[in-house]
């Protein structure tokens, strides 16, 4: 049995105004980690500080969501930016969480793209950059959440951030570790099950498990359970229990190591 530390974390704080994503009081009881949203594909300064409180008196670590300005979008369209308004764009977001942080007495501890941000910086290295240039402008020691096996991994690491790898729960994989078209059939996992035999597949192995079975190995230091689905919380719950089951210790981002 393993007695490996590992971190759960969610993207979080995704409602807007008077319409409601997900259940975040039920998940930050689950997780050790929040990635919250920072306005521009979901949350609003309002939402964010209320995440914040609630991830703070959980003892669950934050993070910063960035994401491209897209809020009709969930920001899952890809936009064409130069790297100048991308990484002021990424600053913008991170920025505004850490302010809203230090008024409740915590601080922005990890920083993770959202969505099609997250999935470009994965194979463009421009874009990569951009994000990391942002995140060393503003913390050298922000720790950057990104995909295992990942241009974007590749170019925090090289530029000397804190880089802890990622993998989805509830994401089927294509063969280079990139994350599957969420419009192919199989991308994503809505049964609990499914996810937690994905995950303990691939940390067992330790290596991305893609859909047609070609195995990537890499170290895992993080799982995501999205959070906007109905049966997030139900699959977050499960995940949990069977890492606790297979000896790991779960822990927040910031205390990995």
């Amino acid at each position: 049995m393993t007695t490996s530390r590992i971190n759960l974390n969610a993207d979080l704080g995704e409602s807007f105004g008077a319409w409601q994503m997900g259940d975040d009081a039920a998940l930050l009881q689950i997780v050790g980690s929040a990635n919250i949203a920072c306005g521009f594909h979901a949350g609003d300064p309002a939402i964010m500080r209320d995440t914040v409180r609630l991830a703070l008196a959980q003892g669950v670590s934050l993070g910063a969501h960035p994401s491209f300005p897209d809020l009709q979008g969930f920001g899952r369209r890809a936009m064409q930016m130069s790297t100048r308004d991308l990484e002021a764009t990424v600053l913008y977001q991170v920025g505004a969480l850490q302010a809203i942080a230090a008024a409740e007495g915590g601080r922005v501890t990890h920083v993770k793209p959202h969505g099609a941000l997250n999935n470009i910086a994965c194979v463009d290295a421009a874009v990569a950059d951009a994000v990391v240039r942002a995140v060393q402008a503003l913390d050298r020691d922000l720790i950057l959440l990104a995909p295992a096996h990942s241009v974007l991994a590749q170019r925090g690491e090289a530029a000397g951030l804190p880089v802890r790898f990622e993998v989805f729960a509830d994401r089927s994989y294509l063969d280079d570790g990139q994350l599957m078209p969420r419009a192919r059939a199989g991308a994503v996992l809505h049964d609990a099950a499914q996810c937690v035999d994905h995950v303990l597949r691939m940390v067992s192995e330790q290596a991305i498990v893609a859909h047609s079975g070609v195995r990537l190995p890499t170290r895992i230091d993080s799982i995501c359970l999205h959070g906007d689905g109905a049966e997030a919380v139900a699959s977050a719950r499960q995940v949990r229990a069977a890492l606790e089951a297979a000896g790991y210790t779960l822990a927040p981002l910031d205390r990995l190591r």
